[in-house]
């Protein structure tokens, strides 16, 4: 299982927010940072998931594919951001 999604379900975020936190992040990922927020991890937790992304971007792509969303939404909206 990728990293990022086992964080979040050990932390007991449901398949739904999970499944809403990655739409959100191919629709805008500014929303997406809000979403994370609310999950109500703890922050050691919030911390350890955001050195993995950091650390390894292609696990988002990995989580995504996985979840059977469309990355090139993702980078759509990434580079969007950009500009």
């Amino acid at each position: 299982m990728n990293p990022i999604l086992a964080i979040l379900k050990e932390n007991n975020v449901s398949d739904e927010k999970i499944a809403s936190l990655f739409q959100a992040m191919t629709d805008n990922p500014l929303a997406a940072m809000a979403t994370v927020s609310e999950l109500g991890l703890p922050q050691e937790k919030l911390q350890m998931l955001m050195t993995q992304v950091m650390q390894n971007p292609t696990l988002i792509k990995e989580a995504v594919e996985e979840l059977g969303l469309d990355f090139s939404k993702v980078e759509a909206a990434k580079a969007k951001l950009q500009n």
